[in-house]
Formats: C-alpha cells, structure tokens, sequence
C-alpha cells in the first residue's frame, strides 16, 4: 500500500484558505467529486460548504487537503492536518526554498510539522484524480472523468495546467505537480503511479530528481507491467556544469547523464510537450512495434518528401517495395504513379473510399495470396483537413480506406497532419474510433513510432537498476598533476607512458631512462597542447634539453615521458560525477579534435566491453577505429579494458569527482593514456 492512497483516490476533501481554495472547491464540483467536502475559514463561508473555523472542528478526518493560505500559516494548518491523522496535504503556497536560505528554513518547519503525512509541494499546483473527480487543484484544468488512463507527474505546475489541455483523445487518469518536493518528490510519486493498476502510461515532467534509487526501481516496476513511460527534462543540472576545467565539461553536460539515465531505464526522453503527448499515445495505443519499418502514404509528392527527411537520423526505415508488390499498388493506381516508399498516391482515386481502400490495401499486403516480401511494422497517413467551417466530406474517406487496410493486414496505423492545427478534434475522434492513432504533425509521429520501435527491442529484457552513484565532493576539489594521476592510474590498471617528473637538467637522462622517442611536458598547465606546454616526437639529447629549458616550470621541472607511436585514433575517455544520476561514462574523438568535432556518446557506469563497443560505434571518428582505407583497426578490446579499470578507480575511491583521459591513444595493439586529470574532493580539514 502507498502512502499516497488517500491522497490518489480520496472519499473526503478539506479545502482551507480564502481565494484559492474557493477555486479547488470549484474545480472539484466542476469534476464531479461526489465524496464529503468541507472548508475551513475562520471569517467566512466558502462556496456554501460547511465551513468550520479550524481543522480540529471538522465532523470527519479528511483523506486529503488543500492548503491555499499564506507560506506563514501554512506551516501550523499542516501541523493540525497532521494531529489530527490526515490523509495528505497539497500546500499551494509559494516563499519556501525556492526564494533561498529563509524560506528553506521555513521549508524544514513545514516538513517537521507534517509528522510524516505526505506532503504535496510547498508552491505547487497540487493533484487532479480522473477516477475519482477530486481536484486539489486552484485553477481550470482540461480533464474529463476516467476509470484508467495515464499519470502526468510535473515539477512545474504551469506545464501540468497547459498538459490538461490537449486534445489527443488521451484518457487522463491522474495529474500531480510537485512543486518544491519538501515531502513526496518525483520519485514517490512514480512509484506509486506504476503501482496502480488503472495508470495505462507516465508522463514526466522532470527537473532534477530527487531519489534516483527510488526513481529506477519504479522504472523496473513499469516495465515489468509494460508500461510505457515518456520524459521530458526541464533544463539542465548545474551540479556539475561550472567544473570546467576538462575538455568533458564543457563538452557534455549533466543533461547527458540523464540521456543515460533514461535510456537504461527503458524511458523515452523527448523535448517538446506535443512530443510527451503523442508519444504517451502511440504507446499506449500500439504498444512495441515488432520493427522499425515504415511505409508512409500522402497524396503529395511534397509530403512524402517530408517524411523521408524528417526520419533522417532516426530508427527508422522505409524499405522499398519488391517488384511484385509495386506491381499490386501500381495496378491499384492505374500504373500512373511511380510507386516508392515513402507513397505519393496523388489524387488520382481522392475521395473513393473503394478505390483508396485498393491502393492501401496493396501497398500493406491486405488479402494477398502469399506473404508480401517486404512487410511493415506500422503505417503512417498524412492528412491535412481543411479549416473549420469548410467542406471535410472529400477527406472522410481517406480516414476510412486507411483505417480498414490497417485492420486488414493487422497493421499498426498512425494519421499525422503536416501542420498540427490541420488535424482538428474531430478527425482524432474519428481517428481512435476506427483503431488509429492520431498524432499533431509528422515530426511527433515519427518520434513517437520510432519510440515504440525500440520499445519493441527492448521488449524481454530486464531493466538495469543498478546504477553507480555520484562521488559526493567535499567541501571543496583539488586538480591533481598529470603525473599523480597517471600514477593512480596505472596503479589501477589503465596503462599509461613510463615518466617522471625531473628538473630541466635532468631531463636528458630522464629521456635516455625512458627510452627514445619522447614526450617532454611543463607541469602546470591543465591544457598543454592550446599553451604551447608539450613537446613530442623528440629523438636526441639537445632536442630533450632545448624543450625542457623552455618548458620548465616555475621550480624547474618538466615531466619525461615515452612518446606513444602507431596510434590509430586519438580518443577522449572520461568519468565524471553527475548527481543526483551517477558517473557519467563519455568516450569521444580526443586530442586536439575533442572540442573541434563535438564528437561523444554517454553511458552510465557499470557498462559492459559490449556497451562501450556500442557507444564507439556511434561515434563520426569510428572508421578510423575500425580501419579506415587498409589502415590496421584499433584495438577496441583494450579500450574496454581501459574503461573497466577506470570504472573500478572511481567505483572504489569515492574522493574521484572526475578523470579525464586526453588523449587515449589507441594503437593496433594498445590503449594508453598520454594525457590525464584528476579532480579529487578535498579532505575535510
């Protein structure tokens, strides 16, 4: 049992405050809440509720309440909620830690004096329960009453109220705001929304999480009941973005880290809201798609053109039709029309629903003899309809034929408009009568099917919730010197150039040590090769002294090391803490092209060889890994291994805050770490 039960489906409703808990009352009548309702208001009445003076005077305990006073107030209303054995209570008012030290302070008060009873917000919006018509909730909202349907979870009470207002044929079931998560945060309340049996999907609405533990194993929790769940990420973190003193930081922000997040924990991340809608109804529609094979239909050459730039970049493919099945939609269209996929099936047979029904029937193979070569996983019709108060008859039949020919070849069918507003509400009701799916435009169409593709591959396997937590830093960081990381390095296993850090007129016999050739370094700088720092390639004595007269440091050292030959590719290998996610694993192109190319993927520790292998091939610089024109191929299997050491360093000393390794230099045989820094959390004094 969640302790958000009451709260979800109350029987009983207290509503304190003046102005706003007159609009709750409102929005709760206008939705039909049939349970006790009761007010509290010491000077007056409220919108013909019994209202009493306080809460001790109320005839019953309240399964939940709204709390629409002064920030002041609002802390001793909680407090009596509490004593007197509330169910939850969504505090509306706005001044606590989002306006700095005091109102945090208040924060923690409000916290106290709720003595365990769920609290909702300060400064939010509060919750709206479809099943049950109660809306906590101080403003219009555009739900209709539902027994199941999806839960919209949001940090940010504006996008909930706009959220209420679509117009998808999506049934709502629950939406709670969070506001400033003093009590109940994202995390809870995403577990107890997959919990229930009525949520159909989750939508998020999230800027930072607040218990990522929690948060995955919720997520475990969705996928073994297969339900889908879509996130939006409001902004970026800044717990780590002002740490710029590798290329990683600047290069990969902590938005990364929740791009891994979610895609370990089988969540769709999206980044418009009409995405988070159209992608909740496709995925609650269709569920997985068995594939990521399209075939799209449009009566324009221009809208089908559209569409195959529009997929550009995605998981999706438009596979050609095989000669005999062309042969059966060219016939459908009287051999006019050039038959390719994407289909421009002109409007040749426009407005003959039987003629239309032919053409898609066809092109999905819908009562053909034998199995049609290349068979789609879903169907995309783009239809534009005329503006309201115009003659929409001519566009009816299209819905119909399509429609039918879904049915037919047991194809998932998705209708988009090129343009959202060309879509109006009636065609998505007629759209979900006949088993579609309506979608605003062909861009949230196309996100949304390719969303449901790799829910299909994704479909068996396990969600991952063990997740390596961030590396809490001190009250401060220190950089390390490239030499001590490279020893720690080393000593951790990640292979790195023998070295040593001498004075300048060492530096020959430090050279003759090592071995020729050779590296020859300053010390102090964090970014040698942009301040002239390095010298490499050097094969002499008089070379080795000239570059470190030149080079040394302030207390006139410099550090030697061997010169890494062969290298086939320079990468960039980082780790860095991201909270509150976990360790951000990045590995890109590296040297001097790090900043240049933007060329990174990101993984959350623990990975795999195969993860990483995975993620280096998704990189621009992977035909120089693999072998590019005769050259040798790098070798991939000692990057892994690099990775797993690092892993293991930052995984077992929890001072590590960040390692970047620039370049790796990757060679036929080897990876070794040329470049290294460490950011390590100070020791408390």
């Amino acid at each position: 049992m969640s302790r958000l039960d009451r709260l979800l489906r109350p029987r009983s409703l207290a509503f304190i405050g003046g102005t706003a808990a007159e609009l709750a009352i409102d929005a709760s009548r206008s939705f039909g809440f049939s349970g006790d309702m009761w007010a509290i208001n010491p000077r007056r009445e409220l919108r013909d509720l019994p209202t009493f003076a306080s809460v001790g005077e109320l005839p019953e305990v309240a399964d939940a309440a709204f709390v629409g006073v002064g920030r002041d107030a609002t802390v001793e209303v909680v407090r009596q909620l509490a004593a007197a054995g509330t169910g939850a209570a969504i505090c509306h008012a706005s001044g606590f830690a989002e306006i700095g030290e005091a109102g945090a302070a208040l924060q923690a008060e409000l916290v106290a004096a709720a003595d365990g009873m769920p609290i909702v917000g300060p400064n939010c919006y509060g919750t709206l329960s479809a099943p049950t018509g109660a809306a906590l909730w101080p403003d219009v909202h555009g739900l209709s009453r539902s027994d199941r349907g999806v839960a919209l979870l949001s940090q940010s009470g504006n996008i909930a109220v706009s959220l209420t207002m679509q117009r998808r044929c999506l049934d709502i079931a629950w939406v709670m705001t969070l506001g400033n998560q003093a009590d109940v945060g994202i995390s809870e309340a995403f577990e107890a929304m997959v919990a229930d049996g009525a949520v159909t999907g989750v939508g998020l609405c999230i800027e930072a999480l607040d218990d990522v533990e929690r948060f995955a194993e919720a997520a475990a929790v969705a996928g073994r009941r297969s339900l889908p769940v879509v996130a939006v990420k409001l902004g970026a973190s800044e717990t780590a973005g002002a740490i710029a003193v590798t290329h990683t930081a600047s290069l990969v922000g902590d938005d990364a880290a929740y791009d891994a997040l979610f895609d370990r924990l089988g969540i769709r991340r999206v980044h418009t809201l009409p995405e988070l809608l159209d992608t909740l109804a496709v995925l609650c529609a269709l569920g997985p798609l068995r594939g990521s094979r399209l075939v799209s239909f449009s009566c324009s050459g221009g809208e089908a053109a559209l569409v195959a730039d529009r997929s550009r970049g995605l998981g999706l493919s438009f596979p050609p039709f095989a000669p005999d099945h062309a042969d059966r939609v060219a016939s459908a269209l009287d051999g006019r029309v050039a038959v390719t996929n994407p289909l421009d099936y002109h409007t040749l047979i426009w407005g003959d629903e039987a003629r239309l029904a032919v053409c898609f029937g066809a092109a999905l193979g819908a009562g053909a003899r034998e199995a049609v070569p290349a068979p789609f996983d879903a169907a995309l019709l783009v239809i534009d309809f005329p503006a309201e108060g115009l003659d929409r008859s001519r566009w009816w039949p299209t819905l119909q034929a399509f429609s039918g020919a879904c049915k037919a070849s047991s194809t998932p069918g998705v209708v988009a408009a090129s343009m959202a507003e060309n879509l109006p509400i009636e065609a998505r009701i007629r759209a979900a009568e006949l088993s579609l799916v309506a979608c605003g435009d062909i861009d949230t169409a196309l996100s949304a099917l390719e969303a449901a593709a790799v829910w299909g591959e994704q479909t068996g396997s396990s969600v991952c919730s063990a997740l390596h937590q961030p590396n809490e830093a001190g009250p401060g960081c220190t950089v390390l010197p490239e030499y001590e990381s490279k020893q720690r390095l080393g000593a951790a296993g990640v292979a790195v150039p023998a070295g040593m850090v001498v004075t300048a007129a060492r530096a020959a016999s430090a050279a003759a040590q090592v071995g020729y050739p050779v590296v020859v370094k300053a010390t102090g700088s964090a970014h040698k090769t942009e301040t002239g720092g390095v010298a490499v390639g050097l094969g002499d004595p008089a070379d080795v002294d000239s570059a470190a007269s030149r080079l040394a440091s302030d207390h006139g050292t410099v550090m030697v090391e061997s010169y890494v030959t062969d290298a086939v590719a320079e990468l960039l290998l980082s780790v860095r803490s991201a909270p509150p996610v976990g360790m951000l694993l990045t590995l890109g192109a590296g040297g001097i092209l790090a900043e240049m190319l933007d060329d990174t993927a990101s993984l959350l520790l623990p990975v795999s060889a195969d993860d990483v292998r995975g993620a280096l091939r998704t990189l621009r610089v992977w035909p120089m890994l693999a072998g590019h024109r005769g050259r040798p191929p790098a070798a991939i299997d000692a990057v892994a291994e690099a990775v797993s050491a690092l892993g293991a360093l930052v995984r077992d000393d929890r001072s590590i805050i960040e390692v970047e390794i620039n370049p790796l230099m990757v060679t036929p045989h080897c990876a070794v770490a040329a470049d290294a820094l460490m950011l390590v959390a100070e020791a408390p004094e």
